[in-house]
Order: C-alpha cells, then sequence, then structure tokens
C-alpha cells in the first residue's frame, strides 16, 4: 500500500535551511530531489523547467550541481535567485543590523498615516487593521534602507515569512482558506517585531552555508523553453504544475503584491494565462472559448477529454490545453539534452467528477511519442485528497 509520506512533500523543506524560507504548499520535497541525484551519480548539469521555488537547483548546489531553472512567474524567478545565491560574510552581518535598525524605529517613532499597503482584494481577510499597518510600518522602513541587494533581499524573505506567519490564511488542505481574525489584549507591534528579528536570524544562519554549486535562472515559458542553445543538459529533474485547476498564484498574491510583482487582480489572470495549468480571474473565462489546434494527438486523451465534457466543456478545454502545452514543452525539451540524459518529472494524476485523469500515463506517451525511451512510471505516494489520487515519478531517457 503507498502511504501519503509527509516526506516527500513542502513539509520535508521546512526543516531544510534555505529550502524552507518561503512556504508554498505544492512545492514538491527536497528529498525527492536527493534521491533522484543519488540515483544518477554522474549528473554534472541539471535542468528544471518548471523551477518554482527553486528546489531542484539549491539542491543541485548544494551537492556541487550545476543548474538551471526555469519559471514564467517573475517573483518566483526572483526567490530562487535569492536562494541560491552566496551571501558574503558582510552580508550576514548587514542584515542583521539593518533588521534591528528597522525594528527599533517600528518601535519608537511614531506610526505613519501614509504607509502604504498592497491592493489586495478584501485585504483584511488576510490581516486585521492592526497587523496589516505595522507590516506595512515595518515594509516602508526595510525599502527606505540603503543598501545592497543581497541584503534587502534577506531582509525581504524575512518579511514575507512574516506577512505569512501573521496572516488569518489556514494552510489545511491543498490550497487555503481564512481563519477568523482574533482580537488580543497583548501588544502587537512588540510581538510582530520581534517576530521579524527571528525570521531574520533564521534567515541569515541558513544563508551562512555557502553552496558550491552554480545556478543560473530565466524567466521564461516552457513551452517554447528559451534557454542558451550553447548548453546542452544531462538530467532534468521537475515538477510541472498539476492538472487539477489549483492556482498556483492564489497562494502566491500576498508576497507578489507586497513586492510589487501584482498590482492589479487581472495581471494575476494573465500571469495564470500564460502558465500551463492556469486557472485564476481571467484564465478560466477564457477556456470557455479555447479550441485544441490538436497538439498531442491522443485516442486516451480524446476519450477523458469527452468524457469530462459531458459535465463540463469549460473542464474538458482545461484538460486538453494542459496535455497540449505539455506535449510543445515536451518537444521543445529535446534540441536541450545530451544524448542519453535522464528525465525525472514528479507529477500527480486528477479526477474531474466521474473521471480519473492519468497524468502519469498520459505524460508516458507524450514523452515516447517525442523520442524519449525507457518510459517508467513510480507511484511514489499518496495525496491528501480523494481516495483516487496519488503523485508519480515518470522518468525517460533520451
Amino acid at each position: 500500500m503507498v502511504k501519503q509520506r509527509a516526506e516527500l512533500t513542502f513539509k520535508e523543506n521546512i526543516k531544510k535551511g534555505r529550502h524552507g524560507w518561503v512556504r508554498l504548499t505544492p512545492a514538491y520535497s527536497v528529498k525527492l530531489v536527493y534521491d533522484i541525484l543519488e540515483s544518477n551519480g554522474n549528473a554534472r548539469h541539471v535542468l528544471d523547467p518548471f523551477s518554482g521555488t527553486g528546489t531542484t537547483g539549491l539542491a543541485c548546489a548544494e551537492l556541487g550541481i550545476n543548474a538551471t531553472l526555469v519559471d514564467i512567474n517573475p517573483f518566483l524567478i526572483w526567490l530562487a535567485g535569492v536562494k541560491t545565491a552566496q551571501y558574503s560574510y558582510a552580508d550576514l552581518i548587514q542584515t542583521t543590523r539593518y533588521a534591528n535598525v528597522i525594528v527599533a524605529a517600528v518601535k519608537t517613532e511614531k506610526r505613519s498615516s501614509t504607509a502604504w499597503t498592497p491592493p489586495i482584494h478584501k485585504i483584511h481577510r488576510w490581516w486585521s487593521t492592526e497587523r496589516l499597518l505595522i507590516l506595512a510600518e515595518i515594509y516602508q522602513r526595510l525599502r527606505e534602507i540603503e543598501t545592497t541587494n543581497p541584503v534587502r533581499n534577506l531582509l525581504l524573505i524575512a518579511f514575507c515569512r512574516l506577512l505569512i506567519e501573521w496572516s488569518n490564511a489556514a494552510f489545511n488542505h491543498q490550497s487555503m482558506s481564512f481563519k477568523q481574525s482574533e482580537q488580543t489584549l497583548f501588544d502587537e507591534t512588540a510581538m510582530m517585531t520581534s517576530a521579524y528579528v527571528e525570521n531574520v536570524s533564521k534567515v541569515v544562519r541558513a544563508a551562512s552555508k555557502q553552496i558550491a554549486g552554480e545556478v543560473r535562472i530565466i524567466e521564461s515559458d516552457s513551452r517554447s523553453l528559451a534557454v542558451p542553445t550553447s548548453t546542452l543538459y544531462d538530467c532534468v529533474i521537475t515538477s510541472p504544475p498539476y492538472s487539477n485547476r489549483m492556482s498556483y498564484i492564489r497562494e502566491l498574491r500576498p508576497y507578489m503584491y507586497w513586492l510589487g510583482y501584482l498590482r492589479e487582480a487581472r495581471e494575476a489572470g494573465e500571469l495564470d494565462w500564460k502558465a500551463i495549468g492556469g486557472t485564476w480571474g481571467v484564465a478560466t473565462s477564457r477556456l470557455a472559448t479555447w479550441i485544441s489546434q490538436n497538439v498531442f494527438q491522443s485516442d486516451s486523451l480524446d476519450k477523458l477529454v469527452s468524457a469530462v465534457a459531458t459535465e463540463s466543456q469549460v473542464l474538458a478545454n482545461y484538460i486538453h490545453k494542459y496535455m497540449d502545452d505539455m506535449f510543445m514543452h515536451f518537444c521543445n525539451l529535446k534540441a536541450h539534452l545530451e544524448d542519453d540524459a535522464t528525465l525525472h518529472y514528479i507529477v500527480g494524476n486528477s479526477k474531474f467528477y466521474e473521471t480519473v485523469i492519468p497524468v502519469e500515463q498520459l505524460y508516458a506517451e507524450m514523452m515516447s511519442s517525442v523520442g524519449f525511451t525507457d518510459v517508467q512510471i513510480e507511484r511514489i505516494r499518496k495525496r491528501n485528497s480523494k481516495k483516487e489520487l496519488y503523485e508519480y515519478l515518470v522518468s525517460a531517457r533520451n
């Protein structure tokens, strides 16, 4: 029997230094990456075309292996860059010193009536009025400090941790919900500033550990995979978005709004539409009129799409578009790989109404169709949702 195995989820990353800096529930486990790298003992340059929070790249760099990361989301590009950067002793000392400067100013100076807050829809679902104002004060002083990018980036990572820890967001299922705001009799300014300093301390401690491998990070669409043609990769380790209509944008929104990567709701929908499997806002409405160009021709996919279409044409289009997009990715991937390169895709299946979508089998079919060989499927864990849903490792060779 295949178990849920929490060590193969994002929960494993929380206690792993830089890997646990910023929470993203769909993130896959660093343990999986270590295990794959161990089974590919001669990997020299790894490609992750759906790099997300940078788990693969950081794991490679920790082991002295070079990696190239690709993602379409600019915030995730920034995050992966901060997680895989090298920091000097002076950077770490300055980060700690400036954190104390920020906190002292928030505690002692008169609260500003003009401190900026992000234009998040129904923002008080996320934070109470008091907590929002404290966050705004901390962020304003953080932005006013004149320092180098490495120091500012570490301060921002600690701020990202703080804004989630003190939010009303509840991460008790595959996405998220909101808890009821609670009144407190305690001085929240003292508590939140203390929590910020503690977060800075944790970030600095993790950043002090040097990493040996070089990581290159590219903002690009993985369907076209605009990476330098001069580099060929001998190993691919990645986890694409799952075909389950769960928007990654939803959980990233607080970070992206505070740090300026989003300014209005429509931008979130536009980014989700560009991403594979995106479903936020306008991305869902556009699916209603989307027409497949039959990029991936498959009798098994056609039957699945037809079955879902009896319940919802929009969801049928969603599944079809997801598979077309992934097929374009596999077609463009091949030109960037060395002969005998290995591929490792961590992915979950999905279910729409009564139809189970065997994503792992469709991946295997696409890989074989493109010309990859020795395609294998390994069921690795049970997911915390419907009884039919599992996570798989789909592997192949160029």
